[in-house]
């Protein structure tokens, strides 16, 4: 007598509910990509009273998490000198706003964070936060001239708005 059709169906039954599970989650993730945003870090700095800080960064950040985008940061180089007197990586910038490295990005010195952040954008088919009209940049990337490519915002006593 063999047992081994009976003996493996189990199994089968078993490794089908794994892959279904996995299909899910995985369409969950996916779904979710559909919400990215890019926030133009260095411009957002100037939101709040018009002086450079990590804290309108943070304010962004929770504000754009609250409403359902997953934002991925972009910096220019000397983002760090501008609010510590010293040059700070996506790890230090992310200990100060207490948000994934993996989501962070400083351009390279000399290279603006502009075109970086534009390409990432058309890329994710992301909105971009930012008050920037990136006028210099309309010729290389033609969907900067679209308005609703942006969100634009600032913050008013500690409250974030955005259009």
């Amino acid at each position: 007598m063999t047992f081994g059709p009976i003996l493996t169906l189990p199994l089968l039954i078993g490794a089908t509910g794994i892959v279904a599970a996995i299909i899910l989650l995985l369409r969950l993730r996916i779904g979710r990509r559909g919400n990215w945003v890019i926030v133009d870090g260095s411009n957002v700095l100037y939101w709040a009273d018009n002086e450079p800080t990590l804290y309108s960064v943070k304010l962004v950040i929770e504000k754009l998490l609250a409403d359902g985008f997953e934002p991925l940061l972009w910096f220019d180089a000397n983002v760090g000198y501008l609010v510590a007197d010293h040059y700070m990586n996506s790890v230090k910038l992310s200990k100060a706003l207490r948000y994934p490295a993996r989501r962070i990005s400083v351009a390279p010195k000399g290279t603006p964070a502009d075109p970086l952040l534009i390409r990432d954008a058309v890329k994710l088919r992301a909105r971009i936060v930012t008050n920037d009209q990136f006028r210099d940049w309309q010729e290389c990337f033609p969907e900067v001239a679209r308005q609703e490519v942006f969100l634009r915002g600032g913050i008013n006593n500690k409250q974030v708005h955005l259009q």
